[in-house]
C-alpha cells in the first residue's frame, strides 16, 4: 500500500479537475510526495515529412499536430527530462509512473527514467489487435506501442495486485505481451465535423488494466497529458481520483463532458482479488489463545492418515514430532514442506473442517 500523505495535504490537491497549462508548470506547483501514480502519454516527436497517402490517394489522419513537434532530439529530451523530473517530485515515496511510446521516443524516455533515479518494473507491448497498416510497404506495420513501469526508487513498496490481474487473465498468470485493439467504433471520440477529436486516443481497456493492476480504490492517479480523457474516465468507474493536465482547450472540452457521463461503480463492483501473502499473518497459536481450538484437541490430515494435538503454545505433538503445524504435517507425509492451514482439519458434529476456515474468520475481523 502506498504511503500517504497528511490529509490536509490530500484536501490540497484539484482531484478530479482537469486542469489547463503547461503540464511542467502545473506538476510544480502541485504538493510534492502527493501523487501515487502517474500515467504519461506525451507527444511521440514522430519526424514526420510531408503527407502520407493510402493506395486509392485518400489522405491518412496522421499525428502532424503542432504538440507533437519539435525541432531536434535534443529539443525533445529537455522537455522529456523537465516533465519526468517535475512527475517525480509528486510521486509519493511509493508510487509508481506509466509512460507509453512508440520507437520514436519510447527509448529516450526509458533511458531518462533510469537518469533520474525511477526504476524500471516491466516493460509492456501493448500489441494492437488491428493496426493501422504501413501504406507504402517500405517498413513492418508498425503493430505495437511499449509502456515502461517503474516505481519511484528501487526499494519502493508499489502496488501491484497479481492476483487481480491473474484474474483478468482467466486465472492465468498475466503476462508482459497485452493484445487489445486501437480505439474504434462508438469509442472514438469525434469532434463536431465527425473526425476524430485526438489522433492518439488510448483505449479504455488499457487504462482499466493499468489502474486495477497498480493502484488501489481512493489512490490518485495524475495524467499530465490527458487529451480526451481516458485516464480519467477509467479512474472514475474504478474509484479513483485523477488529476488531468492538458493545455489545448478543445481536448479539455471533449474530456470533460465524456467524464461527466460517466458513473462510478458500486463499491463491491470495485474489489479485486488480493494476493494471499497480502492478507494480515494469522499465527495458529492465536486460534488456541481465542478458544477456537483447545490444547488436547485432535486434528486431522486431509488424507485422514495421521492426526496430532493441538498444544498450549499453538504448535502439535503427533507420535515422536513436535513443531508448528507446518513441521509437524511434513514429517508425518516425508515431504519437504506442508501448507499446514490446508492440511489440517478438527471434528465439529462428526464433521471435518479445515483449521484455515478458523483462520479466515479472524481475518474477516480486521477488516
Amino acid at each position: 500500500m502506498n504511503t500517504t500523505k497528511p490529509r490536509a495535504a490530500q484536501a490540497a490537491l484539484p482531484l478530479n479537475q482537469i486542469l489547463a497549462g503547461d503540464c511542467i508548470e502545473v506538476m510544480n506547483s502541485l504538493p510534492e510526495g502527493s501523487v501515487d501514480l502517474i500515467f504519461a502519454d506525451p507527444p511521440y516527436n514522430l519526424q514526420l515529412r510531408g503527407d502520407l497517402h493510402r493506395p486509392d490517394n485518400s489522405k491518412v489522419d496522421a499525428v502532424d499536430d503542432h504538440w507533437d513537434q519539435f525541432s531536434s532530439f535534443a529539443s525533445y529530451d529537455k522537455f522529456t527530462h523537465e516533465w519526468l523530473a517535475a512527475a517525480r517530485r509528486i510521486l509519493k515515496p511509493n508510487g509508481a509512473i506509466w509512460v507509453i511510446g512508440s520507437y520514436h521516443n519510447v527509448f529516450r524516455m526509458g533511458a531518462e527514467l533510469q537518469n533520474q533515479g525511477f526504476w524500471i518494473l516491466n516493460d509492456v507491448v501493448w500489441r494492437k489487435s488491428n493496426p493501422m497498416p504501413n501504406f507504402r510497404g517500405k517498413r513492418l506495420t508498425n503493430a505495437h506501442e511499449t509502456l515502461i513501469w517503474a516505481s519511484k526508487n528501487e526499494g519502493a513498496k508499489y502496488t501491484f495486485n497479481y492476483e487481480a490481474l491473474k484474474s483478468l487473465n482467466e486465472g492465468v498468470q498475466m503476462r508482459s505481451d497485452w493484445v487489445i485493439p486501437i480505439c474504434n467504433g462508438g469509442e472514438r471520440l469525434k469532434d463536431e465535423n465527425g473526425d476524430k477529436a485526438h489522433p492518439t486516443q488510448k483505449p479504455e481497456a488499457l487504462l482499466h488494466r493499468v489502474i486495477v493492476g497498480t493502484t488501489n480504490p481512493g489512490d490518485v492517479i495524475l495524467d499530465p497529458f490527458f487529451g480526451t480523457g481516458t485516464t480519467g474516465a477509467v479512474a472514475k468507474m474504478l474509484g479513483r481520483e485523477f488529476i488531468g493536465i492538458e493545455r489545448e482547450e478543445a481536448y479539455r472540452e471533449v474530456a470533460k463532458k465524456r467524464i461527466a457521463k460517466i458513473r462510478k461503480f458500486d463499491k463491491e463492483a470495485l474489489e479485486v482479488s488480493t494476493s494471499k501473502r497480502a492478507e494480515p499473518r494469522i499465527p495458529f497459536g492465536q486460534l488456541v489463545e481465542r478458544g477456537m481450538l483447545r490444547p488436547g484437541e485432535e486434528l486431522y490430515s486431509i488424507n485422514g492418515r495421521n492426526k496430532a494435538k493441538v498444544r498450549a503454545d499453538g504448535t502439535l505433538i503427533a507420535n515422536d514430532v513436535k513443531g508448528s503445524i507446518h513441521q509437524v504435517g511434513a514429517h508425518l507425509e516425508g515431504a519437504p514442506s506442508c501448507n499446514g492451514w490446508t492440511y489440517w482439519h478438527f471434528k465439529r458434529e462428526g464433521k471435518q473442517v479445515p483449521i484455515d476456515l478458523l483462520r479466515q474468520q479472524i481475518r474477516a475481523e480486521l477488516h
